[in-house]
């Protein structure tokens, strides 16, 4: 199928349009801000499969097997995996930004804990 995808360089967000002909092809606007200043992207190849299979293999046990639920890094790995299996609305830059900024803030107040472990208060 035609889409294609198209980076608004005033935004800096996707927008994806079907074009039928490129030779006649309408003049495309960011569908964010309506700027016309987009460019066109090399899509990534996609396949398409139903919601159900995208979560079974999130479900697939050997999927799970490198996360550790106390690990803020393994986690924000995860969730983006399960972001791009949910589908653009899940996996755009502000998603993924938001979820590293959580687990770079984890593994600092991690390292803080680390640093002022219960040994250090002994002299007291």
């Amino acid at each position: 199928m035609p889409i294609y995808e198209y980076e608004c360089r005033q935004c800096y967000k996707k927008s994806t349009f079907l074009v039928l002909n490129l030779k006649n092809s309408p003049s495309l606007q960011c569908k964010h801000c309506g700027s016309s200043d987009i460019e066109k992207l090399i899509s990534r190849v996609r396949r398409l499969r139903s919601d159900e299979a995208r979560l079974e293999s999130l479900a697939d046990p050997s999927n799970l097997a490198g996360l550790d639920e106390n690990d803020p890094v393994s986690m924000a790995r995860w969730m983006k995996k399960m972001g791009k299996e949910m589908g653009e609305e899940f996996a755009d830059d502000d998603f993924e930004q938001m979820i590293d900024e959580v687990a770079h803030e984890a593994e600092a107040e991690r390292k803080e804990d680390e640093a002022m472990s219960p040994g250090d208060f002994e002299d007291f």
